[in-house]
């Protein structure tokens, strides 16, 4: 019986005989952002097949939140997407109050704007140092983590972590700001944006990177509504859809800002839109300290241990990677019956199998850093 995964020969143009040769990318390699092996069948330098394999991380959340009461669930969405963990708190918090019939009070749903937008600066800092270091550039890498630092600072200072922070609960936050805590947040944004302006000197207008990255893995906007891909990769190929202007939550829709779009649909373009994204959180994280609400951090009548009437609901929010969403089912009891996470990270990560067939190997590592995937949320 023959071994399906074994190359086979090929007759090429001119009669000279080829083979095709098995390779694993991954699951130990430290361009593929984590535990993703991708099994690639090469003729030459050209991927002529390419097989994602996933599940190296898989840990179940979505069934150990049926044994775990709706607070304690909270914890284990940290664990999703661990560089921008924020949104995930925020997410499931959303979809539990619907159930829950509780609504979060003006202090806390500006305090959870702050916080995602500042975890959203966070995770594309982290894209954007290690995706020059997958195309030969280390110095943005120590730039961007050197700001990096001073957002995990001031979450430290928030909540006590630096990386699942659990602040985002049921009904409102865990804890108020200070008003050192904010000052410091201010200083933060005014010494960011002179960064971004070093950032595309460093790398964004870079020809050596440019050439590595435009005209590269392109991805049409039929392709990327087909493939159900969101985030900066959606509109990295100008689709303007958000789920902060779309469906907004939180009060977003009382805040000015734009959604950056891309127009080829490059790696360049998802990088870009991303760069410009961090801008444009700059902007919301400054409206809503200036207008910050006064009173209650916590929604009253949040219960230590809910017990939801039964029914379903569904909440979404656009995080650091695309379209989170959380579906709940209740059965009146005080764990969720049913919960299941709608992805980014693994619908964006399906593209691939057909999008690097044709590329060479060295383009490989450029589409896979530009979709900016979190194997714990594709996993879970």
């Amino acid at each position: 019986m023959s071994n399906p995964s074994a190359p086979a020969d090929h007759e090429s143009v001119g009669g000279l005989k080829t083979d095709q040769l098995f390779i694993n990318m991954g699951p130990q390699h430290p361009s593929t952002h984590g535990v993703l092996r991708i099994a690639l069948t090469i003729e030459g330098e050209i991927i002529v097949k390419a097989v994602p394999d996933i599940g190296y991380l898989h840990r179940g959340t979505e069934k150990l939140a049926e044994v775990r009461n709706y607070h304690h669930c909270v914890v284990l969405t940290d664990r999703w997407d661990y560089v921008a963990a924020m949104p995930n708190n925020l997410v499931f918090c959303l979809a539990a109050e619907k159930l829950m019939g509780v609504k979060a009070t003006p202090r806390a749903d500006a305090l959870r704007v702050i916080t995602c937008e500042m975890n959203r600066i966070a995770s594309h800092l982290l894209f954007f140092g290690t995706y020059g270091i997958d195309l030969g550039a280390l110095t943005p890498f120590l730039y961007a983590f050197r700001e990096r630092e001073m957002v995990l600072d001031l979450f430290e200072m928030l909540c006590g972590a630096r990386l699942t922070y659990n602040y985002i609960r049921l009904g409102g936050v865990m804890t108020d700001v200070s008003p050192e805590w904010l000052k410091r947040t201010t200083e933060f944004v005014e010494y960011f944006k002179p960064r971004l302006d070093e950032y595309d000197t460093l790398l964004t207008y870079n020809p050596i990177f440019m050439a590595r990255t435009q005209g590269v893995g392109i991805v049409t906007p039929k392709e990327a509504v087909d493939w159900a891909l969101s985030g900066p990769n959606l509109r990295g190929s100008g689709v303007d859809h958000d789920v902060r202007k779309s469906e907004p939550y939180c009060g977003y829709e009382n805040y000015d800002f734009d959604v950056p779009l891309g127009k080829t649909g490059s790696c360049w373009d998802r990088y870009f839109c991303r760069v410009q994204e961090m801008r444009q959180s700059l902007r919301i994280i400054e409206q809503a300290i200036a207008k910050l609400p006064a009173g209650p951090f916590m929604a009253p009548g949040v219960a230590k241990i809910p017990k939801p009437a039964p029914g379903e609901s569904y909440a979404h929010v656009e995080g650091a990677r695309g379209d989170l969403g959380i579906y709940l089912a209740s059965d009146g009891g005080i764990s969720p019956f049913r919960m299941h996470v709608h992805a980014p990270s693994f619908l964006n990560l399906a593209m691939l199998q057909e999008k690097l067939v044709g590329m060479k190997i060295s383009d490989v590592i450029a589409l896979l850093g530009s979709i900016d995937i979190v194997l714990g949320e594709v996993d879970r």
